[in-house]
């Protein structure tokens, strides 16, 4: 199975981030500025090749936008790791697959641009890419193991966020095209982690932390 990001746990370092209320030194005014919260993550993984983390983890940080607003009860918990690191850091598929879809996800705190792949049985789901990456897809194209399907994407074209990759496996879509929620209300958490797995599963990069 490829690597999704090129990772040597043999010499490269990673840092797990913390995103929930424990995380004192992440203040609202670093969170709700994208060129203040780009340099705190800069900061944090100066000398780590990536940070990692967030899988089923209920996040203060998404009060930055109103997509994650949904009435009485917000959507905060994770359901994907995400691995920080610089924007056009290239990202792999890590098994055979062909495109279900993709989209430009361009609201603030959104995904930005996005992928889907198709493995058969489930799903993977790729958040925050370079908008070149939607280039000369279609739904049905056949992506072979290894393949480079897309890049960290920057600020502008990533959701406004600092630049790094949501990786996410799903089990069933649904009717969803181009998207799938990558956060949930906590209410939900059981119904969602058990359609969206561990995708350390499949990127086996945790035990290095």
């Amino acid at each position: 199975m490829q690597r999704v990001v090129p990772f040597d746990p043999s010499s490269d370092k990673l840092i797990r981030l913390d995103f929930t209320s424990k995380n004192t030194e992440l203040t609202d005014e670093i969170v709700n500025d994208t060129t203040l919260f780009s340099a705190y993550i800069d900061h944090k993984i100066q000398s780590h090749t990536y940070g990692i983390g967030g899988y089923d983890e209920h996040r203060t940080v998404y009060s930055r936008s109103k997509v994650f607003d949904t009435g009485e009860e917000p959507r905060r918990l994770h359901l994907g790791v995400d691995i920080w690191g610089k924007a056009g850091t290239p990202v792999y598929a890590p098994l055979e697959a062909t495109v279900h879809s993709f989209a430009f996800n361009d609201q603030y705190g959104d995904y930005g641009a996005t992928i889907i792949l198709s493995h058969g049985t489930f799903y993977t789901l790729y958040g925050h890419l370079s908008l070149k990456d939607l280039d000369g897809l279609y739904e049905g194209k056949p992506i072979k193991t290894g393949e480079r399907i897309a890049h960290f994407g920057e600020p502008a074209e990533n959701g406004h966020w600092p630049p790094h990759l949501h990786f996410q496996l799903i089990n069933e879509m649904g009717n969803h095209r181009g998207d799938y929620p990558g956060v949930c209300k906590f209410s939900e958490r059981e119904k969602y982690l058990q359609n969206c797995p561990d995708p350390d599963s499949i990127l086996q990069m945790i035990q290095y932390v």
